[in-house]
């Protein structure tokens, strides 16, 4: 039986496929749309197991926060001619909308959420049977505090989220630290966070630093410890000095906001090579 231009245009609404795509699969589904739309899922599932070795280095980098949630979703790609197309970046946005709403704790649980009646998983492989692209989600991270704020970095490779001990923290000065973790990308808020593996390893390369400076013995400990305070000023985003001002630390800028105010949570999401 020949397929309508309606059935084409219904089965393109549905699954977002090209037209000739859509035409082709009606034609082998008998007019049928259901087994139309599996068999241009199959198409992605087909194209997704060919390009399994390509190297997915580009996508789009989203954030959003609501309340006391927020979360980062970076979806890559193999071109950035994908990673702008509309469809690609619409896709981005629906899997973390579906991430803030379901206060999703991990990329796991994100793969199995239901973003208009599918599963996000399979909202991919459907994205990568119209693009030819592999396609993967590939950073989720997410924070709870009773206040958090999200910024996007132009371009959307690059996505911060903080969380702050204040429910009425202002928003401006929020939107400051996010934009602050972005620019100078903290490995953690305060020092007692930092790994313990990353601090053993930056007081050996200090004391060693020393020993080749001919420094004595037993002063590198000394030395390594002030060495490491400067490292924390480096890499804690609470002990950084602020982008705006210099003279002050971000721990300096919130405290002017608010004496009680700190930031309590932090995460970073880049497809930039650093």
């Amino acid at each position: 039986m020949a397929v309508t231009m309606a059935e084409i245009s219904k089965l393109r609404k549905l699954t977002g496929a090209g037209m000739m795509d859509c035409k082709n699969a009606l034609n082998e589904a008998n007019g049928d749309i259901e087994a139309a739309k599996e068999i241009i899922r199959k198409k992605g599932q087909a194209v997704a197991a060919k390009r399994e070795d390509r190297e997915a280095s580009e996508g789009c980098v989203l954030a959003a926060a609501n309340g006391d949630f927020a979360a980062i979703v970076a979806l890559k790609c193999e071109t950035d001619f994908v990673a702008k197309n509309e469809s690609f970046v619409a896709l981005t946005k629906a899997i973390l909308d579906a991430a803030i709403a379901a206060k999703a704790a991990d990329i796991e649980a994100v793969k199995e959420l239901t973003v208009n009646g599918s599963k996000v998983a399979n909202l991919i492989v459907d994205e990568i049977g119209k693009t030819g692209e592999k396609m993967e989600l590939g950073y989720y991270e997410a924070i709870s505090a009773p206040y958090t704020t999200a910024y996007i970095h132009p371009g959307n490779k690059l996505a911060t989220v903080v969380g702050f001990n204040l429910a009425d923290t202002d928003y401006q000065v929020a939107h400051d630290v996010a934009m602050q973790a972005a620019a100078m990308s903290p490995i953690a808020v305060c020092r007692e966070e930092v790994p313990a593996d990353v601090v053993s390893k930056e007081l050996e390369i200090a004391k060693e630093k020393a020993r080749q400076e001919g420094k004595k013995e037993e002063m590198l400990d000394k030395i390594a410890q002030g060495r490491l305070n400067k490292f924390y000023q480096e890499v804690c985003l609470m002990e950084q000095a602020f982008v705006k001002d210099a003279k002050q630390t971000i721990a300096q800028y919130l405290s002017s906001s608010n004496k009680e105010l700190k930031a309590i949570a932090c995460k970073r999401v880049t497809l930039n090579e650093e």
